[in-house]
């Protein structure tokens, strides 16, 4: 196989906008609504591109579409040529406007009760026109749109080691308790592992690592993983159901440090714990991603080991 041409003029910034929509969507439906086209042109695109690097970049099916090992591959180098570009206009834009710019910052459950709204709190007081979008979702996801640039960098518990795309950088340990409303059966009590499993329960989703950790601990006990139970990541809908109903749940001790509504168990929670930390692309970041990281660091020396 030749080395492709990628500099000769046929391949265009809309080819990799294209192909990081079809990589989204699983589908040519999927992607032409995401771009608003039609879907004859996003099938044309996809041709055009293929045909540029000499590979078929999907595997075609009833269902949708699959990334073949060459569309996956450079679906990772697209996605970070719309990043730079992206972080390329936002510098113009602040070194232009001087205080102003805009951070996006990526979350999921840790981290996101007592250390984001402090840092954001810091980072208003010190430059009040920046803005600071905070987007929610689960960690996969939103590890994708880190690499293309649509997030800044991502708060949330630090479950790999750092590695060429990506840097993680721990600001703080946080431990892991069963929490319960303060009403409930269980509560302020001498509680055992069979104990647990007469009860509704709140489970983060399956694509996270507490998750894991949790059936782990079920497994060591011999509990079986609750039927009864309710499946999300979402901190208000957690302390809401909490707070209503007799459910059990495992949360970050932060979360629930300051709410005297929620109690904790007496159980030990063995081998489940975590670092909080910063996940950031490879790329430059812009003077506002940094200076929000400055705040993230400053706040987060307080809160190690709670």
């Amino acid at each position: 196989m030749k080395t492709p041409r990628l500099l000769d003029g046929r391949l265009k910034l809309r080819h990799l906008v294209l192909l990081d929509a079809l990589l989204r969507q699983g589908t040519v439906v999927g992607a032409a609504a995401a771009l608003h086209v039609t879907q004859p042109v996003v099938t044309r695109g996809l041709h055009e591109l293929e045909e540029i690097l000499g590979v078929t970049l999907f595997d075609r099916g009833p269902r949708g579409i699959t990334p073949t090992v060459y569309g996956s591959a450079f679906g990772e180098h697209a996605r970070a040529v719309l990043a730079q570009l992206n972080e390329a206009g936002r510098h113009l834009v602040e070194l232009a406007e001087a205080e102003r710019g805009t951070v996006v910052v990526g979350t999921h459950l840790a981290g996101t009760n007592v250390l984001l709204p402090r840092a954001i709190t810091a980072m208003k007081r010190r430059r009040p026109n920046l803005t600071v979008i905070v987007r929610e979702a689960a960690p996969e996801p939103m590890l994708v749109d880190l690499a293309a640039g649509r997030v800044d960098m991502i708060v949330g518990r630090l479950t790999a080691p750092s590695d060429e795309q990506l840097e993680r950088r721990r600001l703080y340990d946080e431990a892991v308790h069963l929490v319960v409303r303060t009403t409930h059966p269980l509560a302020n009590r001498e509680v055992g592992p069979a104990d647990l499993a007469k009860h509704p329960w709140i489970m983060p989703g399956a694509e996270t690592v507490l998750r894991r950790e949790l059936e782990q601990f079920f497994a060591r006990h011999e509990i079986a993983l609750p039927v009864n139970r309710v499946e999300t990541t979402s901190y208000l809908i957690v302390r809401e159901l909490l707070v209503e109903n007799d459910f059990i749940a495992a949360l970050p001790s932060l979360i629930t440090v300051d709410d005297d509504r929620l109690t904790r168990l007496n159980v030990q929670l063995d081998q489940v714990g975590h670092s909080v930390g910063l996940t950031l692309p490879s790329r430059t970041l812009s003077p506002s991603a940094e200076a929000f990281i400055e705040c993230l660091t400053e706040i987060a020396s307080d809160m190690d080991g709670r």
